[in-house]
């Protein structure tokens, strides 16, 4: 089944979702945890409950904004057999259950949230396993203060960032606004109503047979998608949108169960699994959609044929220890290593890459990194200066002040108080300070970019090229 035929969500009278039904789908194959996020009446309750009946599973729809814990358990009492405590099972309780959705989650109550901690991430109530239950699906509005509309979702609070990063996929619902007119046509027809599992069994025969598939080929994952997962994450968490080591691995399985539905790995279906991915939005601090484009384009192209995937994952590494180990490691020959370092002194500004060049420079000299002559020589324009630092600091004095220091320089003594005199490490920083207060950079984080100096000399001693 390609991307071009995955229109069965219209088939069950669900409308709107035309534009997400790979990600969706992707989430009925991992079985991973899958929130719908959108304003009222968009359809998230009602395309999750349909999916339930069409796939005839034992479901069970839950509003977290009113449900007791009682609810979900039953009545508990004593087990007289075994000792302990059992519960009273009724039709509305969890046990026995396929499939379930907490309807509301961001108005749970907090101590609600921290029970339904367990049922989205261990599919456990109270400790006990639900064998049973495949998938564990959510729906909430937009966190409240993030509307600019008409509608104020107060009760919608933002999501705890830890329950939040066990859902693997997150599917916008599209308001009214954002519909093609012929989705605005077909969600006005009052005929669309009533067609619940109306497609007798093929969605479900398509689960079972994308499933199949995804177990299978889940053991070897290709190289490809493990590539850009990684690619990908590191890069959004060099750009600031931290992506937890667990989120990487959902992202992996996600991509590979998309390939999978839509038959093929191609370019929007990655990116569209890549922004589904981010959790960000239910706590209310969406991502910059610029980092994330950017990390996307870094991670297709670091699988594409032609440039070499090392290479993007240097790009992306914000880290410059994690970029000298990374070009020590995969760096394959002097023009691939030196085109590392071009783009890393043509990406960074002034005082980190003087800072990797300052580091990095005494070994490039001697020929211990697998970079090219010319990229030595760059290297060696910007460190030397730094090296040899010889210069005068300047700067302006308020009318009503004299006598006054260098608004810099108490920051770095700060910094060089607390460093040993006796490895080296204390007159390494002072000299690139001073460097900095000649040239007037104002290191934003003198504290961390000295740590990033002394974690790639640390590297390069560690491996005897230092």
């Amino acid at each position: 089944m390609h991307m071009k035929d995955c229109t069965r969500l219209d088939e069950l009278g669900v409308f709107g979702f035309g534009r997400a039904e790979p990600v969706i789908y992707a989430a009925l194959v991992t079985e991973d945890p899958l929130l719908l996020i959108g304003a009222s009446g968009t359809g998230k309750t009602y395309l999750l409950n349909s999916l339930s009946e069409t796939l005839g599973l034992e479901h069970r729809h839950y509003n977290a904004s009113l449900i007791s814990f009682d609810d979900l358990v039953g009545f508990p009492y004593p087990d007289q057999e075994n000792g302990g405590v059992r519960f009273l099972e009724t039709p509305a309780t969890v046990w026995g259950a396929e499939s379930v959705l907490i309807d509301e989650i961001s108005r749970c109550k907090p101590e609600h949230q921290n029970r339904l901690f367990s049922l989205v991430h261990e599919r456990r109530v109270q400790g006990i396993a639900l064998p049973r239950l495949r998938y564990r699906w959510a729906a909430m509005n937009p966190c409240s203060g993030d509307q600019s509309g008409v509608e104020d979702y107060a009760g919608s609070e933002p999501l705890d960032p830890a329950l939040a990063d066990r859902f693997a996929l997150f599917v916008q619902a599209q308001d009214w606004s954002a519909l093609g007119e012929a989705e605005r046509l077909k969600i006005a027809d009052p005929g669309g109503e009533g067609r619940i599992a109306a497609d007798g069994g093929t969605l479900r025969d398509h689960v079972e047979a994308w499933r199949t598939a995804f177990q299978q080929k889940s053991a070897s994952c290709p190289e490809s998608i493990i590539g850009y997962a990684t690619t990908a994450v590191t890069a959004l968490n060099g750009a600031g949108i931290r992506i937890s080591p667990r989120r990487a691995r959902l992202l992996t399985r996600s991509l590979l169960a998309a390939t999978i539905v839509a038959g093929r790995a191609e370019e929007s279906l990655f990116r569209a699994v890549l922004e589904a991915s981010l959790p960000h939005q239910t706590w209310g601090a969406a991502p910059n959609a610029e980092a994330v484009a950017a990390a996307h384009r870094l991670a297709w192209d670091a699988i594409a044929p032609g440039r070499q995937r090392w290479l993007n994952l240097f790009v992306a590494e914000r880290a410059l220890p994690r970029k000298l180990a990374i070009l020590l490691d995969a760096g394959d020959s002097p023009d691939a290593g030196s085109q590392a370092v071009s783009e890393l002194l043509a990406a960074e500004t002034r005082e980190r890459a003087a800072a990797f060049a300052f580091a990095a420079y005494p070994a490039a000299v001697l020929g211990r990194l697998p970079i090219g002559a010319e990229s030595v020589n760059d290297l060696g324009k910007i460190a030397i200066p730094v090296l040899s630092v010889d210069g005068e600091m300047s700067w302006q004095e308020p009318h009503s002040q004299n006598g006054t220091r260098h608004p810099d320089a108490d920051r770095f003594a700060r910094v060089l108080a607390g460093l040993d005199e006796g490895s080296g490490r204390k007159a390494r920083a002072r000299q690139f300070f001073d460097w900095c207060l000649v040239e007037r950079l104002s290191t934003p984080d003198p504290v961390a970019l000295e740590d990033e100096i002394e974690g790639c000399v640390a590297l390069l001693k560690e491996r005897g090229l230092a």
